[in-house]
C-alpha cells in the first residue's frame, strides 16, 4: 500500500511540475491582451505620479531649494523606464496584431513574447510606484554660503603674509580665536572674507558663517545673520532661548568658523550663543577690530593679524583698476597718480575716489584734484583728513540731488538696512519723477542702490533684501547729512538735551532720530513748528510719549516712520497731516489706530512686526493706499470684512507671518472676517504674500495669475523664511 501511495505522490508532483509550466505559457498565449492593458494601466499610473513629483520638484527648485538624491534617481529611473521599455512593448503590441501565413493564422510566438514582456514589466512598473509613496518630500533648504566670492580682492603682496598667517593660525589645534585689526576702511573685512572662501573651498571648515557686528551692538540681529546661514529658525522669543537654540546648532558643525565683524566693543559670546570654553571644540572664531585693545583684552584672541595701508605700487594699481584705462592718457596720468596720493594708500578712498571719476573727462579730474587739495570740511573722528574728503569727493559726484538724498537715507537706515523701507520713503517723498507704480519705484531704487555699490559708497549684506555701508563712509555721510541746515539727525545714542531753535526748524525738512539717548520728548516743544518738513523718522525702543499736538505745524509732511514705540492711541495732531503718503508704525505696540482712517492720501501704510490685534474698519477709507504692509503682525486676529476689498488703488498686500483667520464667504452668512474673495476687486494688485490654512476656502480661480510677485503658503504650520530666492513661490502642505 505505501508503495502505491508513493507513486501517487510521485506523478502528482511530476504533474504539477509538468502541467503548470504549460499552463503558465498558455495563458501567456490566450491572455496577452489583459497582461499588456494592465501594463498600460501601471504605466498611465506612473506618469501621473512623475507629473506629481515634477510639480513638487519644480516649485522646490523655484524656491531655491535642494532636490533630495532619491527623487532624482526615481525620475531617472522612470523616465528611462517609460522611454524605452514600456514603450517598446506598446510597439511590439503593433507586431503581434499581425498575422502569418498569408493574414489566416495569428502570429502565436510575437503574441508569447509580448505576453511576457508586458507581465515582466508591469511588475517593474509598480515596484517603481512604491517608493514616490513613500517619498517624505522632494527637497530641503540648503544652508546659505556665508563664504562667498570677494568682489574686486586683490591679492597684493601687503596682504599675502596676512592671509598665510590667519589660515596657519586656523590649523593650529591649540587655537581657536584669532583677531585681525587695523584702522576703518584698511581691507580687514575684505581679507577675512576672502579667508572665509578659501577655507571653505580648501575643505578646512565644514561651514563658515559671517555676521556684522557694528558700533550700535544688536545681539539679536548677530543672532539672525547667522542663523541665516545656517538655515535656523528660532521659535524662542526671549534671547536667552535663542542663544540656546543656536549654540546647540553650532555644535552639530564638526567644524565651523565663525566671522564676526567689526567689534567695537567685548562681545559677551554666551548671550550670542556662540560656543566658547570647554565647548569651544570644533568652532574657530574670527574677529575683526580697529582696536587692538578690544580684540586681546576684551575678547581674549590667542593670535592678532595687523592689516596695514597698501604701498605705493598696490594703491597705484588698486586705483587703475578702479579708474580704468583712462588713467593711462599721458594728459590724465600725472593728475590721476597726485589724486590716488591724496587717497593715503587706503582701499575705500582709492575706490571711492576712482569710481566716481572712472571715464570722467580731464576738467572733471582736474577739479576733483582742487577739491581734494582743500581742507577737510568737517573733522569726524576716525576718518583722517585725507579720507573724508575722498568720500565726500564720491558723494559730490553722484549724478543728482535725487540720488545724493537716496545716498543719505540709506545711512539713516544704517548697516544692513532694508531695501523695502527705502522704497517706502522714496514713495512717499516722490523722490524720482514720472513712476506710476510701485513695481516702477522698486526698480528706479534697485538700480540707484546698484549705482551705488559701483561706486563703493554702498556694499552688499547678508541677503538680496538688504544693502550694508561701510563705517567710515557711514561716518561721512552722517557728517554731511549734519551740515545740511534742512537736516537734523541724532543717530545711535546721541543726547537730545535741548530741541533746535525754532528758526533752525522752520527750515527743516528731514528729521531723523534713530535710538537717541532719550526717555520722554519733555524737550521737545508741544507743537514742532516745522512748516517745511518732508521727513520724519524717530526710532526708539521703549514707551515714549509724544505730545497731542507735536505734528500741528507739520502739514508738508509726506513720510512719517515711527519704529519700535509704544503707545496706546496715536497723536490727534496726526490727523491734520493730510499730505501724509507713508506711515510706517513698524515694531509697535499699538492699540487705538483709527484715527488713521482720516489720512486720506496715504498711499503706504506698514504695521509689520507690530502687536497690533485687529485692523480698524476706518483703514477701508484709505482708498488711495498702494501698499499694506502687515507682514510679522502675529497678533493680527481680526480684519473686518469688506475692508481690503474697498483699497481698490492696492498693488501690494504683505501678510507673511501674520493674519491666518480667512473666512468663507457664504451668500446669506455673515461673516466675521476678510475673505479671500474680497481680493478679487483689486484690480491693481500685483503682489501678495499670505499663509492660507484651509485650502477649502481658496476661491476657485484664485487670482494669483495676475500677480507678479506673490507668496503664498497653504495648509498648516509653515516656516516662513526671510530668502526667498525666487518672486513667484506657491507650496502647498496636504
Amino acid at each position: 500500500m505505501e508503495i502505491v501511495i508513493g507513486i501517487l505522490s510521485f506523478i502528482a508532483t511530476a504533474a504539477k511540475h509538468t502541467f503548470s509550466p504549460i499552463k503558465n505559457h498558455i495563458k501567456h498565449l490566450s491572455n496577452h491582451e489583459n497582461q499588456v492593458q494592465t501594463l498600460k494601466n501601471q504605466a498611465e499610473s506612473l506618469k501621473d505620479a512623475r507629473e506629481r513629483v515634477w510639480h513638487s520638484v519644480d516649485a522646490a527648485n523655484r524656491n531655491g531649494e535642494e532636490i533630495e538624491h532619491e527623487v532624482d534617481n526615481w525620475l531617472t529611473k522612470v523616465d528611462k523606464k517609460i522611454a524605452e521599455e514600456v514603450e517598446k512593448v506598446m510597439q511590439d503590441e503593433e507586431k503581434a496584431k499581425k498575422k502569418c501565413f498569408i493574414g489566416l493564422c495569428p502570429n502565436f510566438w510575437t503574441r508569447y513574447k509580448l505576453s511576457v514582456k508586458a507581465e515582466e514589466e508591469a511588475k517593474a512598473v509598480a515596484e517603481l510606484l512604491e517608493p514616490q509613496a513613500k517619498f517624505d518630500g522632494v527637497s530641503f533648504r540648503a544652508a546659505l554660503q556665508g563664504a562667498a566670492s570677494v568682489k574686486c580682492f586683490e591679492e597684493f603682496e601687503s596682504r599675502k603674509s596676512v592671509l598665510n598667517g590667519i589660515k596657519e593660525a586656523l590649523k593650529d589645534a591649540s587655537i581657536n580665536v584669532i583677531g585681525v585689526h587695523g584702522m576703518g576702511g584698511i581691507g580687514k573685512t575684505t581679507v577675512v572674507k576672502e579667508i572665509a572662501r578659501q577655507v571653505k573651498e580648501g575643505k578646512l571648515f565644514d561651514s563658515v558663517v559671517i555676521a556684522t557686528v557694528t558700533q550700535t551692538l544688536d545681539v539679536k540681529g548677530i543672532q539672525d545673520q547667522i542663523a541665516d546661514l545656517l538655515g535656523l529658525r528660532f521659535e524662542e522669543q526671549s534671547m536667552v532661548g535663542r542663544a540656546l537654540r543656536l549654540q546647540e546648532r553650532l555644535k552639530k558643525e564638526k567644524k565651523i568658523l565663525v566671522v564676526l565683524d567689526d567689534i567695537w566693543a567685548k562681545l559677551d559670546l554666551e548671550e550670542v550663543g556662540i560656543p566658547f570654553g570647554n565647548e569651544r571644540e570644533g568652532c574657530k572664531i574670527l574677529l575683526t577690530s580697529r582696536d587692538l585693545n578690544v580684540l586681546s583684552s576684551g575678547m581674549d584672541t590667542q593670535k592678532n593679524f595687523a592689516v596695514d595701508l597698501l604701498n605705493e605700487e598696490e594703491a597705484w594699481d588698486l586705483f587703475k583698476k578702479m579708474a580704468g584705462d583712462c588713467v593711462e592718457r599721458c594728459d590724465l596720468q600725472a593728475i590721476a597718480i597726485e589724486i590716488a596720493k591724496k587717497c593715503a594708500r587706503l582701499p575705500i578712498a582709492i575706490a571711492t575716489v576712482a569710481r566716481a571719476l572712472r571715464n570722467k573727462s580731464l576738467f572733471v579730474w582736474k577739479n576733483a584734484l582742487c577739491e581734494l587739495k582743500r581742507p577737510a570740511s568737517r573733522n569726524v573722528k576716525g576718518v583722517t583728513a585725507g579720507v573724508y574728503s575722498a568720500i565726500e569727493l564720491s558723494y559730490n559726484y553722484l549724478e543728482s540731488e535725487e540720488v545724493k538724498f537716496t545716498f543719505l537715507l540709506c545711512s539713516f537706515l544704517g548697516h544692513n538696512g532694508l531695501i523695502q523701507d527705502l522704497l517706502k520713503y522714496i514713495i512717499g517723498l516722490g523722490l524720482f519723477h514720472g513712476l506710476h507704480t510701485i513695481e516702477e519705484a522698486r526698480n528706479r531704487v534697485l538700480t540707484v542702490v546698484s549705482d551705488l555699490k559701483a561706486s563703493c559708497l554702498l556694499l552688499d549684506s547678508y541677503n538680496s533684501e538688504r544693502f550694508d555701508i561701510h563705517d567710515v563712509v557711514w561716518y561721512v555721510a552722517t557728517s554731511i547729512a549734519s551740515r545740511d541746515p534742512r537736516i537734523f539727525a541724532l543717530i545711535n545714542d546721541d543726547v537730545l538735551k535741548q530741541w533746535p531753535e525754532n528758526e533752525a526748524m522752520r527750515n527743516c525738512s528731514a528729521i531723523n532720530l534713530t535710538y537717541p539717548d532719550i526717555s520722554e520728548l519733555s524737550v521737545a516743544p508741544e507743537e514742532m513748528e516745522c512748516p517745511l518738513l518732508s521727513f520724519f523718522h524717530m526710532a526708539y525702543e521703549g514707551s515714549v510719549e509724544i505730545p497731542a499736538n507735536f505734528f500741528r505745524q507739520t502739514e508738508r509732511l509726506k513720510v512719517l516712520d515711527l519704529t519700535g514705540m509704544h503707545f496706546p492711541s496715536l497723536p490727534v495732531s496726526i490727523e491734520r497731516l493730510t499730505h501724509l503718503h507713508t506711515l510706517c508704525l513698524s515694531q509697535c505696540a499699538l492699540e487705538d489706530i483709527a484715527i488713521v482712517g482720516k489720512l486720506k492720501n496715504l498711499k503706504i501704510l506698514s504695521l509689520a512686526r507690530s502687536d497690533i490685534e485687529a485692523l480698524p474698519q476706518e483703514i477701508a477709507q484709505l482708498t488711495r493706499l498702494t501698499m499694506l504692509d502687515l507682514s510679522r503682525c502675529t497678533r493680527l486676529k481680526i480684519i473686518p470684512p469688506n475692508v481690503l476689498s474697498s483699497l481698490s488703488k492696492l498693488e501690494e498686500l504683505y501678510m507673511d507671518n501674520s493674519f491666518v483667520q480667512w473666512e468663507d464667504e457664504v451668500l446669506g452668512k455673515e461673516r466675521r472676517n476678510a475673505s479671500l474673495e474680497e481680493l478679487k476687486h483689486l484690480s491693481h494688485l500685483t503682489t501678495f504674500y499670505a499663509h492660507i490654512p484651509n485650502a477649502q476656502i481658496i476661491p476657485k480661480h484664485l487670482f494669483i495669475e495676475s500677480l507678479d510677485r506673490y507668496r503664498i503658503l497653504i495648509g498648516d504650520e509653515w516656516e516662513w523664511s526671510r530668502n526667498y530666492e525666487y518672486s513667484r513661490t506657491l507650496k502647498f502642505k496636504l
